[in-house]
């Protein structure tokens, strides 16, 4: 057995028990079927619907359907938390409809650009491994769960709380990211769309004044969630705050800015254009000027 696989053996019940730990800590003060936590099962959920659709990712080599899985396991669990949920009120349809309208967005782009793209290069390595696949999914779910968590523990609680300043400012986070993350993944699709502008990068748009606007857009609006749910949270429930700084570590650490900055690196290093834009463009957080 190759190094990677016996590691990747080794990680999936590690993935498996973090995802057990958020789902028994969101489900304190949380609604319950049949005395079932939510939360939980909602957690459990979001696991199963990417094992089952890996199976025959992996039968037929092809990672086509990950992302838009991924988009459908955000609304499906979403809507059965509001459906299951008791007393729903304007805090959770607000959440609800803030999270459906991101996931159908970003679903609809992603699936989108891959169809047109044939393929994501990124599954190259690892889709002939089953373990390493199957990991690949399994932490897609666990994505899930920690990004949406804030929303989720919120529409689960059996504490209501009417809409407050905190709905009001980060429905104003969720707006501005949203429109960040939209209006930058447009400029960059036209850009790319253009053939006089093959093998050239983008520095143009909110591109000028950020080398990752969609992803400070993403991370604004996830902390714009957060805060709408905060006044809801009790005990364990706290744990829900992982959300935003998830999402945040996730995409200046590990998948996001780090990957496309090394590209970059490797496609235009050395480029006078190129050196000149990255000195002067923050990585993150748009200049106003």
């Amino acid at each position: 057995m190759k190094t990677t696989d016996r590691n990747s053996l080794i990680a999936f019940p590690v993935l498996v028990i973090i995802g057990l730990l958020v789902a028994l800590a969101g489900s304190q003060y949380g609604n319950q079927i049949a005395g079932w936590p939510l939360f939980g099962l909602l957690v459990g959920l979001a696991f199963l619907i990417q094992w089952i659709v890996f199976i025959p990712a992996f039968v037929f080599q092809t990672e086509k359907f990950f992302d838009l899985t991924g988009s459908f396991t955000y609304i499906s669990i979403s809507t059965l938390a509001i459906f299951f949920s008791a007393g729903v009120d304007a805090r959770s349809i607000l959440l609800y409809v803030l999270v459906i309208v991101w996931a159908l967005r970003l679903g609809i782009f992603l699936f989108t650009r891959i169809q047109k793209a044939g393929k994501d290069d990124r599954f190259d390595e690892i889709k002939p491994s089953f373990i390493r696949f199957l990991n690949t999914w399994t932490i897609q779910a666990l994505w899930v769960t920690f990004t949406v968590a804030a929303a989720l523990v919120a529409i689960t609680s059996t504490v209501r709380k009417d809409l407050d300043v905190f709905a009001i400012l980060g429905c104003l986070l969720w707006v501005i990211g949203f429109a960040f993350e939209v209006i930058a993944d447009a400029q960059k699709s036209r850009f790319s769309a253009n053939p006089r502008n093959k093998g050239k990068f983008i520095n143009t748009g909110l591109w000028a004044r950020s080398r990752h606007p969609n992803y400070f857009g993403e991370i604004l609006l996830w902390i714009g969630v957060a805060i709408i749910a905060l006044p809801v949270l009790q005990g364990w429930q706290w744990i829900a705050l992982i959300s935003p700084v998830f999402v945040t570590l996730l995409l200046t650490r590990v998948s996001g800015v780090p990957l496309l900055e090394n590209k970059a690196d490797k496609k235009w290093g050395g480029n006078k254009d190129y050196e000149v834009y990255k000195r002067n463009t923050p990585v993150l957080i748009p200049r106003i000027k």
